[in-house]
């Protein structure tokens, strides 16, 4: 480990002291390669900690193959917005996952648009069903972004409400109910609202916590050392592909020479 990464892993340790249930990875819209979620999971599993990944879809049958190898704790489909994408992702991974397999990691669809949640009863429906999946992520800048709404507007009522309306339909279902999109220190009075009604847990880019961080003193300082782990894991990923980029630096300078000279 690097110096960068052993000041992630101080970080990731003082997290899981304070609701921290997993660090996350994108093959989504981060577009986490191999070699990153390596180092990742390096980091989770000296922690203690889990691994959350999203996947590439509701039937990305390759990414849960993959999620199966790394041995994640959370799957996550995103954009599901219909009871037949929802059919399909239960589908794809009782194929990928069997019985026994299934029983250690957590499955859930991101609910991002209006459409989802216009859908979300019929969808919940499939979800609550033998064999089916164990929750909802309610993607909140997403959903703001399927209506037109800027970015500001997620820790509205409006929004909020939205997201107690799943809350209540997932307890019903008996299915977690998970917050994401945009979270900040902004974000606590909406999630402390929706969290009495129900909430599972809630996350920022990289880091999953449970319901339960938000009745901790220093939740504030816990979402600013989340941001402080995200920014150190992309420079720490920057300085990585840089040390790549110049690796032969000096061997095309070689050839590059050599064959300016055979050349003339």
């Amino acid at each position: 480990m690097n110096k960068t990464e052993k000041e992630m892993l101080e970080i990731l340790n003082k997290l899981k002291e304070n609701g921290a249930v997993a660090v996350k990875a994108e093959f989504e819209a981060e577009g986490t390669r191999t070699e990153e979620l390596l180092r990742l999971i390096e980091l989770a599993r000296r922690a203690d900690i889990g691994i959350g990944l999203k996947i590439g879809g509701c039937e990305a049958v390759r990414d849960l193959i993959e999620a199966k190898q790394f041995g994640v704790d959370y799957v996550i489909a995103p954009m599901v917005e219909t009871p037949y994408a929802m059919q399909k992702y239960v589908d794809a991974k009782n194929k990928v996952f069997n019985l026994d397999e299934r029983a250690d990691v957590d499955f859930l669809v991101n609910i991002e648009t209006y459409t989802g949640l216009d859908n979300s009863s019929k969808m919940i429906d499939v979800a609550s069903k033998k064999n089916g999946i164990d929750g909802i992520v309610f993607g909140r800048v997403d959903f703001a972004g399927s209506q037109g709404l800027p970015l500001d507007s997620i820790n509205e009522d409006n929004i909020t409400d939205s997201c107690i309306k799943i809350a209540n339909k997932c307890k019903d279902n008996n299915l977690d109910f998970v917050v994401g999109g945009g979270i900040s220190d902004i974000s606590i009075a909406p999630l402390e609202k929706i969290s009495k009604n129900y909430l599972s847990r809630f996350e920022t880019r990289k880091i999953i916590f449970h319901a339960e961080a938000l009745d901790k003193k220093e939740i504030k300082k816990t979402l600013l050392n989340a941001v402080h782990f995200e920014l150190l894991w992309l420079l720490n990923k920057r300085e990585f592909y840089s040390l790549i980029t110049r690796e032969d630096d000096k061997r095309l300078k070689m050839l590059n020479d050599r064959w300016k000279i055979l050349n003339n």
